[in-house]
C-alpha cells in the first residue's frame, strides 16, 4: 500500500509542473483550492513546496545559492549531491542546521545525500536543482536535469566551450524547463544599480550609445605541480568528467580543510577559461542587456593578453589581456584590466559607470572598498542623469526582486526567467569568443546567428572540445 506522500507526491508534481505551463497552470491553480484542502496545499505546507536538490557543494553553495534559496518559503532542499564525499557530509550538516536555526526544529529535515548527481536526478520528488559545480561540470547536469523534468538554476558560466552550451540551451527549450543563470547583477538585491543602468543607457539619456568598457582581472600564475595521490573521499575521476585525464594535485582541484576556498580548477584551461568567463559572465551579460544586444552577439573580434610562462606553477589562465568586440549597431565593446571593475557606457551625451561596489558576493571577489564620499558602484558624466525619470511610455526592463527569487516564482507562474538559457548562451559565447582571440592572437569574424567563425577553421576547432567518455554533453540523450 502506498504511503500518504506518495499518494500526494503525483498530485503536487503535476500541480508545479502544469503552473509552470502558462494559462492552463493559472486555470489549474485557480480550479485546486475547490479540489485539495487548504490544509494540504496551504502556503506552507509541505507538500506545496518546491523540493530542490543541491549538485555540488561548496563555497558558492553555502556562500550563496543555498542561503539566497532557503530564504523563500516556496522552497524545500531535501537532497544535495557532491563526488567528494567529505563535503557531502558537510553539506548535509550545513543545510539541516540551517533549518534547524530557522525554523527551531532539530529534526524539521533528513537530507539525501548522492555521491552521484544522476542518482538525485532520477529522485521523482525532486522538482528543481541547484548546480553549483566547477565550469566543466554545468551543461552536462543541465541537459540531463532537463531530460529528467527538473528545473534548474545553474551557476554561471553555461558551458566549457560554444558547442555545449548551445546543446544545452536547446535541450531547455526542448524540454521546456525553468532555467536560471546565477548572473544575479541583474536582480535589484543586491544590486539595484545595473537595472537602473541599463534603462538609462536604453533610453537614450547619455544620447546615442557609442563604446562600452568592461574591466575585468586576470589571474595570476602559481600553484604546485607536484603529484599527489587522490583523497580516498574523492571521485577524481567522475571530477575530472568530459576533459583530459591528468594526474591528481591539490591546487587542480580543491581544498580537502576548507569548504570555502578558492578553488584551484578557476584556474586551469583544462576546466574553465579563467576571469573572462569567470566574471565576463557577469559583466559582459550587463553590457549585453545595456546595449540591447542580448540575444546577438559581436560581429568582429580581436584580443591578446598574457599567459603563464612555462616552469611558473600549475595555473594557465589568462592574466593581464585586451579585447574589443564590434556589435552590429556599431558599439564597440572593450574588455580588459585596465578598466576599472565594472561597465561603462558612454554615448555621444554622457556616460554612466555601474559596479559592486564594495559588495561581493564570495570573500574573494574582486572588490574593492570605497575610497572616497563618490557612489564608486554607480556615477555618471553629470549626475542629473542619474536621477532621469524613466516614463512610462519608455524601455522598462524586467524586474527581478532577487535571482533565485525571481527562478521560484517562474517555476511557480510558468514566465521566463530574467537570465532563461538563450540569454545565458549568448553571454558566456561573447566571453569564449574573446578568450578564443586572446589565444589566437589575430582578427576574428563572429556570425551570431550559426555560432561559427566565418571563413577561420583554427578559431573554428576551438567551437568544441574532445569529450572523455563517457562524460559529456555528446553523451546526453533525450
Amino acid at each position: 500500500m502506498k504511503s500518504t506522500d506518495e499518494v500526494n507526491q503525483p498530485s503536487r508534481r503535476s500541480f508545479l509542473k502544469t503552473t509552470a505551463g502558462g494559462t492552463a497552470g493559472i486555470i489549474a491553480a485557480s480550479m485546486f483550492p475547490a479540489i485539495v484542502p487548504a490544509s494540504v496545499f496551504g502556503k506552507n505546507a509541505p507538500s506545496n513546496k518546491i523540493q530542490i536538490g543541491q549538485i555540488g557543494i561548496g563555497r558558492i553553495a553555502t556562500g550563496h545559492d543555498l542561503p539566497e534559496v532557503m530564504k523563500n518559503d516556496m522552497a524545500h532542499v531535501m537532497a544535495v549531491a557532491d563526488l567528494d564525499k567529505n563535503r557531502l557530509v558537510q553539506g548535509k550538516a550545513w543545510i539541516e542546521k540551517k533549518y534547524a536555526d530557522k525554523t527551531g526544529k532539530a529534526d524539521y529535515v533528513n537530507v539525501k545525500t548522492y555521491d552521484n548527481y544522476k542518482e538525485l536526478l532520477a529522485n521523482k520528488e525532486i522538482d528543481a536543482v541547484i548546480i553549483s559545480t566547477p565550469d566543466h561540470w554545468h551543461a552536462q547536469p543541465a541537459m540531463e536535469a532537463a531530460v529528467a523534468g527538473k528545473h534548474i538554476y545553474m551557476q554561471k558560466p553555461t558551458s566549457l566551450t560554444i558547442k555545449e552550451g548551445r546543446m544545452m540551451a536547446d535541450m531547455i527549450k526542448k524540454k521546456k524547463v525553468v532555467f536560471q543563470l546565477g548572473s544575479q547583477q541583474r536582480s535589484m538585491n543586491p544590486w539595484p544599480q545595473f537595472k537602473r543602468t541599463c534603462e538609462l543607457v536604453r533610453n537614450g539619456r547619455i544620447g546615442k550609445l557609442t563604446k562600452v568598457y568592461v574591466g575585468l582581472p586576470g589571474d595570476p600564475a602559481g600553484g604546485n605541480t607536484a603529484k599527489m595521490p587522490v583523497p580516498e573521499n574523492l571521485n577524481y575521476d567522475m571530477w575530472l568528467g568530459s576533459t583530459p585525464e591528468v594526474y591528481y594535485t591539490l591546487d587542480r582541484v580543491h581544498s580537502q580543510t576548507d569548504i570555502n576556498d578558492r578553488p584551484g580548477w578557476l584556474r586551469l584551461e583544462q576546466f574553465g577559461a579563467g576571469m573572462i568567463t569567470g566574471w565576463g559572465s557577469h559583466h559582459i551579460d550587463i553590457a549585453h542587456w545595456g546595449m540591447d544586444t542580448e540575444l546577438t552577439g559581436p560581429l568582429e573580434i580581436t584580443g591578446k593578453a598574457g599567459f603563464p610562462a612555462p616552469g611558473s606553477g600549475l595555473w594557465d589562465v589568462h592574466g593581464d589581456f585586451l579585447v574589443h568586440a564590434t556589435y552590429a549597431n556599431g558599439v564597440v565593446m572593450e574588455i580588459g584590466g585596465t578598466n576599472p571593475n565594472g561597465i561603462k557606457f558612454e554615448g555621444t551625451d554622457g556616460w554612466i559607470f555601474v559596479s559592486r561596489g564594495n559588495v561581493g558576493v564570495t570573500a574573494s571577489d574582486p572588490v574593492a572598498a570605497q575610497s572616497s564620499s563618490k557612489n564608486e558602484a554607480f556615477y555618471a558624466s553629470d549626475p542629473k542623469i542619474l536621477g532621469s525619470v524613466i516614463q512610462p511610455n519608455e524601455v522598462h526592463l524586467y524586474e527581478s526582486p532577487e535571482q533565485h527569487q525571481n527562478w521560484l516564482e517562474c517555476i511557480r507562474n510558468g514566465k521566463q526567467t530574467i537570465s532563461h538559457a538563450e540569454i545565458a548562451q549568448r553571454s558566456c559565447t561573447a566571453c569564449l569568443i574573446a578568450h578564443t582571440a586572446m589565444k589566437l592572437g589575430k582578427t576574428l569574424k563572429w556570425n551570431p546567428e550559426k555560432e561559427e567563425y566565418i571563413g577561420d577553421a583554427e578559431a573554428n576547432a576551438t567551437l568544441s572540445r574532445v569529450q572523455r567518455a563517457p562524460y559529456g554533453t555528446n553523451y546526453v540523450k533525450g
